[in-house]
């Protein structure tokens, strides 16, 4: 069993074998090039206690060169873990010691740092597994005891390395000189490769159809469950249908080179009960190609209708067609292939192909601090309509250099490019940095530039610029042609939320006694306002002509025209109702002859009942915001003092007195009200002090007639006493 430990043997290791003669004899002469490291995280060994309850929730991460290249899944609650996880690394380096940490897992907090250790790799014997405890120690407290680490090792010289390896790896050392200072940027590539996770697989739920009813009013409530590996999602409920659209978007993480199966089962929610299965499918990413959008109809096993979906996988290795080393524009050859391809003599090949478009991501700079730490780690979404596309993730970086190439197959040349940033958080969704919408017609092809982030909504500028470069080669007829097509819908479209740093701001900020004082700002302004000559009350003047007008036109109503004569046109009202009334009389002796007529009829009264109970419902809505207004504007002084007094007592009874003394006297005097008087009437106290406010009409109604004195007897004697 080999002991390495940081604060006796660590940092004498490098360059030293303190295994004995035995690695010496057996190195080679000539050093490969590249080396496989294969690593078992076995368990942990009384780890430190970060957590109230004397535990701990530990994750170990595997760094290269400042590089994450491995994270471990979280053992919840235990100082003795067993992870028994296994890894593999690429490395032409073995002066680049693997730096380990282990963390305490904090669900929305900072993660707790429980101790770290360096395994420095030139002391590792060659094609041997060996054994070794790493004392984990903080180099700010290097006296406490922290605990240790177990892991199975294996150092490999590679001596036949890939052709694409060595393509990159060749092409990275003839890079600028100014990555050449940062040797860790020269294998992010190759250290990708080597992750955990080999690529990304991006759903988009859009909807369902004909699906099978499982509820007794002949619909559903579904929902969708996806499981891939230990990865897991689940859908939200639509209730009361049969064809479901949920339009929602999630990410897996492929973690086999050749891709794997995704199980997709469908639910129907049944409150209460253990829900109905209603139907199943799945996927085989192995039959799907890379850096494309597929739609897949997928009929359901086991019960009836078809899930539809959209699904990207986006390859992280090393080499692909998303490395900036490998840029098919760039090749003359390549680039005379597809300019041929959408040229003018072939038009009217292939209407639906447009046009290619070529997206380099290169770099973003300036980027807003996401973390707690002043840090992010940013990613980069490219999408196209319905394609979708994203980088790797840089960690704790404000400054990330992706270097990747995207390739997007045009459908109309009319779409907007839209390039999003952003900061990846482990086990939520991932917050928002900035966007870019750049339409295709917009682009200046093979132009490197920096576009200044927008909000989400593209209405103002938020911090970072991103450097793109991008090329768009199309066929101008097949566009003009496709223009005359209704453009195609796009699937996911970000559903409104509310702002985070608002959210932030108001729940760090507000507190219960803000809701009755900010009441009482406007009461004291209207009586400020009142009290130096400036009324308030304007609409009371409408209110009373609108009133008018009504009476005006009830006036002209109670005389109705006849066509007969044109002396009938001023006969009194009550002439025409007996009319009316006898018509009416003969309509219902119909209606009792003719029984379908006598259905249609009741459906009309139907009708009018149902519109007669919404303009009531209208009638009591507006009077009680009229009155709410009419209490603000002092309409009646005593009850705007009653109301400032009210709020007041509130105030200061919230700000004194917690909350929940509060809300436990309210569910007292709740509760015990029928016990203290059985006879009580349930009532609503603010209500009922509205009820007390009139409305416009009722102010109208209750304002006093002006009177004109000028035909008095009393003034007209005075005016003349002889």
């Amino acid at each position: 069993m080999l002991t390495v430990s940081l604060s006796s043997v660590g940092r004498s290791l490098t360059g030293i074998n303190i295994l004995g003669p035995g690695n010496a004899e057996t190195a080679p002469a000539a050093k490969p090039e590249m080396y496989q490291l294969d690593i078992i995280l076995k368990r942990g060994n009384n780890l430190a206690i970060r957590d109230r309850g004397g535990t701990s929730d530990p994750y170990v991460k595997f760094k290269i060169s400042g590089k994450e290249v491995f994270r471990s899944k979280t053992i919840n609650k235990n100082l003795n873990p067993v992870w028994d996880e296994r890894v593999s690394l690429l490395v032409d380096n073995l002066r680049e010691p693997l730096y380990i940490k282990v963390f305490d897992y904090d669900f929305g907090l900072q993660d707790d740092f429980m101790g770290s250790a360096y395994l420095y790799l030139e002391s590792l014997e060659h094609q041997r597994t060996l054994d070794v405890t790493l004392d984990l120690e903080d180099p700010q407290h290097p006296d406490h005891n922290l605990g240790s680490l177990d892991l199975g090792v294996t150092l490999s010289p590679k001596e036949g390395v890939s052709r694409e390896a060595t393509v990159l790896l060749t092409r990275s050392w003839k890079r600028s000189s100014k990555q050449q200072q940062h040797p860790s940027m020269r294998l992010s590539d190759v250290h990708r490769k080597a992750q955990l996770w080999r690529g990304i697989v991006s759903i988009s739920l859009i909807e369902a159809r004909d699906l099978r009813p499982m509820d007794a009013n002949g619909l559903s409530d579904p929902y969708v469950k996806f499981r891939m590996g230990h990865q897991k999602y689940k859908s939200k409920k639509i209730p009361k249908t049969l064809n479901p659209q949920w339009r929602e978007q999630f990410d897996f993480h492929l973690y086999e080179e050749h891709g794997g199966f995704i199980d997709i089962t469908v639910w129907d929610k049944d409150a209460g009960k253990k829900d109905d299965f209603m139907g199943r499918c799945s996927i085989d990413l192995s039959q799907l190609s890379k850096e494309h959008t597929h739609k897949l109809d997928l009929p359901l096993d086991e019960g009836e209708g078809v899930l539809v979906l959209l699904v990207t996988l986006t390859g992280v290795a090393a080499v692909s067609i998303s490395d900036l080393s490998v840029n098919m524009l760039d090749d003359p050859h390549e680039r005379h292939q597809i300019l041929q391809r959408y040229g003018i003599l072939r038009s009217f090949h292939n209407l639906k192909d447009v046009g290619v478009v070529q997206v380099k991501v290169i770099r973003a700079e300036g980027l807003m601090a996401a973390d707690v730490t002043g840090k992010s780690d940013p990613f980069c979404v490219v999408e196209l309509s319905n394609d979708r596309l994203q980088t790797h993730t840089i960690y704790k970086n404000l400054n990330p250099e992706w270097n990747k190439v995207f390739t997007f197959n045009v459908k109309d040349i009319h779409s907007v490019l839209e390039v999003t940033v952003y900061d990846e958080d482990r086990d939520r969704s991932a917050d928002f940095l900035g966007k870019v919408a750049i339409p295709l017609l917009n682009i200046q092809n093979g132009e490197r530039k920096a576009y200044g982030l927008k909000s989400k909504e593209l209405t103002g500028p938020t911090k970072g610029v991103i450097f793109l470069e991008i090329d768009v080669i199309f066929n101008a007829v097949k566009a003009g042609l496709r223009t005359l097509i209704p453009i195609e819908q796009k699937y996911i479209e970000d559903e409104p939320r509310v702002s985070k740093q608002l959210f932030v701001l108001v729940v760090w900020n507000f507190e219960l006694y803000m809701i009755p004082l900010a009441l009482l700002l406007p009461l004291v302004w209207s009586y400020i306002l009142i009290a130096s000559g400036k009324d308030t009350r304007q609409d009371l003047q409408v209110m009373e002509d609108l009133l008018e007008d009504e009476d005006e036109d009830y006036d002209k109503d109670d005389k109705v025209p006849n066509p007969g004569s044109s002396e009938d046109w001023q006969q009194p009202a009550s002439h025409v109702l007996e009319d009316m009334l006898a018509s009416w009389h003969f309509e219902w002796i119909q209606v009792l002859v003719d029984p379908e007529r006598k259905s249609f009829i009741n459906k009309l009264y139907a009708i009018q009942d149902v519109c007669i109970s919404v303009q009531n419902a209208l009638d009591v809505v507006a009077s009680y915001g009229e009155r709410i207004k009419n209490t603000f504007n002092w309409t009646v002084p005593f009850l705007s003092w009653l109301a400032i007094a009210a709020l007041c007592v509130t105030t200061i009874l919230v700000y004194c007195i917690p909350l929940r003394y509060i809300i436990l006297a309210w569910g007292v005097n709740k509760f015990t009200k029928k016990l203290r008087d059985p006879y009580t009437i349930d009532n609503n106290e603010l209500l009922d002090f509205l009820s007390r406010v009139p409305s416009d009409v009722q102010v109208v109604q209750y304002r006093e007639l002006k009177l004109d004195l000028s035909h008095s007897p009393n003034k007209r004697k005075k005016n003349n006493p002889g």
